[in-house]
């Protein structure tokens, strides 16, 4: 829900920043769909985890998602200080 938030904050700036803008509310929208069509799998791996009395975290998932915050960031930083905006 969190990126489908930043999508919409990033779509607010479409008029002033320009078509650019549309990169990051495109990966805004991927990583929230990424999330959600691997929640069903994390669920049963988590009952299954649960039911075996140890679950391993899964350093995979948590890094996809840290590094696609981490770029959005890194975009959204650029789109503001460095791309003019539109009149």
């Amino acid at each position: 829900m969190a990126m489908v938030v930043a999508a919409a904050v990033f779509l607010r700036w479409l008029p002033h920043h320009g078509w650019f803008v549309g990169t990051l509310v495109g990966g805004a929208i991927a990583a929230a769909l990424a999330i959600n069509l691997t929640q069903k799998h994390r669920f049963h791996r988590a009952v299954r985890g649960i039911n075996r009395e140890t679950m391993p975290p899964h350093i995979g998932s948590t890094a996809a998602v840290a590094a696609s915050v981490v770029v959005l960031a890194l975009l959204g930083i650029y789109t503001v200080l460095f791309l003019p905006l539109q009149p």
